[in-house]
């Protein structure tokens, strides 16, 4: 469960912005739970397949590759690092993210992914993950929150966290909004996706779907 300390950091910096001190005490002292994924490689597998993918998509493309594996006896895994091209397409995967699956497993090889990555400055690790090919800054960010459990990383580049903090502070620098969370901004940013996640959908507009008078057929009063 979130240290006690810092929720109540982030209630108090949340205090400026009533909606989102609001939604983060209507959350709720979070769950963190352990990283899912024994090393930071088979976390990258995960995020570059998934890139720019819908949850639904992502979905699809993880049970084909799945599948795949179990037909051949292996594990996802092992069908990235054979990098068997024409069967990792098969699965929905593209030419480049084949190429960037591939760039894990050679920078893994190569030690660039040991042990000595989780005791690195965030900047300094992000550094090293985005070298290799098809790894940007929204991924190292996320590497850095759910791998490592850095706890102070603002994700600028997510969409969803960004919008969120916007919506709730009114506000359009999302780096200077979450300033003053720090040293907790990646729990800030974790909250805003228990927020987005969990916001009921917004009801439709009263005049959707009516029909418009043109504009000439219209009567005033």
């Amino acid at each position: 469960m979130l240290d006690p300390i810092a929720y109540a950091h982030l209630l108090d910096a949340a205090r400026a912005h009533p909606p989102l001190e609001a939604a983060i005490r209507q959350a709720g002292p979070l769950r963190i739970d352990p990283p899912p994924h024994a090393c930071v490689a088979d976390r990258l597998f995960v995020e570059v397949v998934n890139q720019q993918l819908s949850t639904r998509a992502a979905a699809a493309i993880w049970a084909r590759i799945e599948a795949a594996a179990a037909a051949a006896g292996s594990s996802p895994r092992a069908l990235f690092e054979a990098g068997d091209p024409a069967l990792l397409r098969a699965c929905g995967i593209s030419g480049n993210k084949v190429r960037a699956l591939q760039a894990i497993v050679a920078a893994e090889a190569t030690g660039l992914l040991g042990p000595d990555l989780a005791g690195l400055p965030h900047p300094e690790r992000a550094a090293i993950l985005c070298g290799i090919r098809g790894v940007g800054p929204w991924t190292a960010d996320m590497i850095g929150i759910f791998h490592f459990h850095d706890p102070d990383i603002w994700p600028e580049g997510d969409v969803a966290a960004v919008g969120c903090l916007r919506r709730l502070t009114g506000g359009t620098d999302t780096r200077a909004l979450a300033a003053p969370f720090a040293p907790y901004r990646s729990l800030l940013a974790r909250y805003l996706w228990r927020i987005k996640d969990t916001a009921p959908a917004e009801p439709p507009s009263l005049s959707a779907g009516r029909p418009r008078r043109p504009r000439a057929a219209a009567k005033s009063g």
